[in-house]
């Protein structure tokens, strides 16, 4: 049982490695090649644990040796627009000009549920609504709406502004994020100088939050009584 343990743990943390050094994705958002360095990943992960006369090293040798072989792939599809075409597919424009192209659904094996359900993820319930979409490589529907359907902006109503970053987090869970206050650029002092005129310290502070202008919000923790 302890050497099941022990391989389970060892995997895992290959396993995890593999995977941030694939990049940070969502499994919707994985191109065809690495949904499939990631089932086999899975897949060959679980044969050392399944049988123990298996040696931990023919599970992590493939691992590895997949990762390695995917990571190359994504440099030369960087490289190369034609073999990335070939391994990644295209996108397909399945409206066009308002209007529903279907030999591309055909070619994509859509169906008409599956392009409605497409819509209502990006909140479009009325086909008549969109002007453009596009089917991405990783099976995602882009949607462009037509002109009365969009929304407005200020830049519509004339209006003026200035874009701003947004806030960060500069204290989780009474901890101080370094990152964030180099984000915003403001100093320790003003954090500092800011608990101490609510007579807190760090560690009193669930979430804090601010901008480069110093506005911020400020969440208190909760005692053990469950008093704010």
């Amino acid at each position: 049982m302890t050497i099941v343990f022990i391989r389970a743990i060892i995997l895992y943390i290959i396993v995890i490695f593999s995977v941030r050094l694939m990049g940070k994705r969502q499994i919707g958002e994985l191109q065809p090649s690495e949904l499939v360095i990631t089932i086999l990943v899975s897949n060959i992960a679980t044969l050392p644990l399944e049988d123990l006369n298996i040696p931990l090293s023919m599970g992590i040798i493939p691992i590895l040796s997949l990762v390695c072989f995917e990571v190359i792939m994504s440099w030369i599809t960087l490289k190369s627009k034609k073999i990335r075409h070939i391994v990644s597919g295209s996108p397909k424009i399945i409206i066009h000009d308002g209007k529903v192209d279907q030999n591309v659904m055909k070619e994509l094996r859509f169906s008409v549920d599956d392009l409605m359900t497409a819509l209502r993820g990006q909140n479009v319930f009325d086909i008549s609504e969109v002007q453009f979409a596009v089917v991405e490589t990783n099976g995602n529907v882009s949607v462009y709406q037509k002109q009365p359907f969009r929304n407005i902006t200020n830049i519509d109503m004339n209006i003026p502004g200035k874009s701003f970053d947004p806030p960060a987090i500069v204290v989780s869970d009474g901890k101080l994020v370094s990152q964030g206050l180099e984000f915003t650029g403001l100093k320790k002092e003003w954090l500092y100088q800011l608990l101490e005129r609510k007579n807190l310290t760090v560690k009193d502070v669930f979430v804090l939050t601010a901008d480069k202008n110093g506005d911020y919000t400020l969440i208190r923790k909760k005692d053990t009584s469950g008093k704010s």
